[in-house]
């Protein structure tokens, strides 16, 4: 499908939200001077970016730059994530877009290609490969693409601006859950029920930091919501499409381990061991095999709605499984028919 996060796995916000209470003792002052006192190393044209998005809010209305803070009230701001100090290198990688226009980019990212430049991934990226092209394309040489999320190394799919306003813009679509996202995962173990939704705030493991755990609403971390509905069953595994209230870094991953049905060959939470199924050689064999053909975590950005920053017009795409993915499926459907043959 659409190709979609980086290193971590799946999306995690590319935006910070604040939430400010003005003083009983406020003087009138205009609300992005009185942002700038209070947010570190935000520019000022930044915040108003953001007030041209409708990303700054009194009292969850949205209001202008040059509104008049007053005593008591209850300001949010949704900025979009500054870029990383990260020198980008532009490289000539090839990229499939799905649709372009002068404000974003629908990128079907394949799995296996890191989003943006980190440690150990300098290059190679598709930050490195979307520089290149906007500008050789615009012969601007300062271009560069605006990232709106991000998705696991080895999931795929990706939205992009082109412009910080845009971005502004679709940062605050995905904060208030706007952004329509469809996923499809192939899970261990046979779903008790046809579907169903999975809440509970996400937060970095004690154990190991590197990966999220599930937490009581309220204890710790950030409130996450997935909806999952089965598609097929194959027994041993399940083929599931999981819908997003929220976004947060690994939440299919960790929501599924969560509930004992980790990603098949989800090899950081669990999901790399046969967890279900028989003692037999050749189903062993099987499981071995589809493990060979899908080397990384079932898991799909399959589809993606939203309203374009610009136009407003509601837009949707949509993809088909990836080779390695739709492999494995196959496999599965000839195990149910042939089961009696692995035995």
């Amino acid at each position: 499908m659409l190709p979609w996060d980086e290193n971590t796995d799946q999306e995690q916000d590319l935006y910070e939200h604040y939430r400010f209470v003005a003083d009983p003792g406020q003087r009138p002052l205009r609300i992005d001077k009185f942002l700038m006192t209070r947010i570190q190393n935000a520019s000022r044209n930044k915040i108003q970016q953001a007030a041209a998005a409708g990303a700054v809010l009194v009292y969850d209305v949205a209001v202008k730059q040059n509104y008049k803070v007053r005593p008591g009230d209850v300001i949010t701001i949704v900025l979009a994530e500054p870029p990383r100090d990260t020198e980008i290198i532009p490289e000539d990688i090839p990229v499939e877009i799905l649709f372009e226009d002068d404000h974003i980019m629908v990128i079907n990212k394949q799995a296996g290609m890191v989003v943006h430049p980190a440690y150990a991934n300098f290059t190679g990226t598709l930050v490195n490969a979307l520089t290149y092209y906007l500008r050789k394309k615009s012969g601007n040489e300062e271009a560069q693409p605006y990232l709106v999320h991000r998705i696991d190394k080895d999931t795929s799919g990706m939205l992009v601006a082109r412009d910080e306003l845009s971005q502004t813009r679709l940062a605050k679509e995905f904060f208030d859950h706007t952004i329509d996202r469809k996923y499809t995962a192939l899970v261990w173990g046979d779903m008790e029920d046809d579907e169903g939704t999975i809440s509970g705030n996400l937060a970095r493991s004690k154990s190991d930091r590197k990966l999220m755990a599930v937490y009581p609403d309220g204890e710790t971390g950030k409130h996450a919501v997935t909806h999952w509905k089965v598609i097929r069953r194959y027994g041993y595994v399940t083929l599931i499409e999981c819908t997003l209230e929220t976004g947060r870094t690994h939440q299919i991953r960790a929501h599924m381990k969560h509930i004992r049905h980790p990603l098949f060959n989800d090899a950081a939470y669990g999901g790399d061991r046969i967890l279900k199924g028989t003692t037999f050689t050749k189903y062993r064999q099987f499981i071995n095999n589809c493990f060979a053909i899908l080397p990384r975590q079932a898991l799909h950005a399959r589809s993606l709605g939203f309203r374009h920053p610009k136009s407003g017009e509601y837009l949707f795409f949509d993809s088909e499984l990836p080779q390695d993915m739709q492999q494995v499926i196959e496999k599965w459907e000839q195990y149910v028919t042939h089961q009696k043959d692995f035995s």
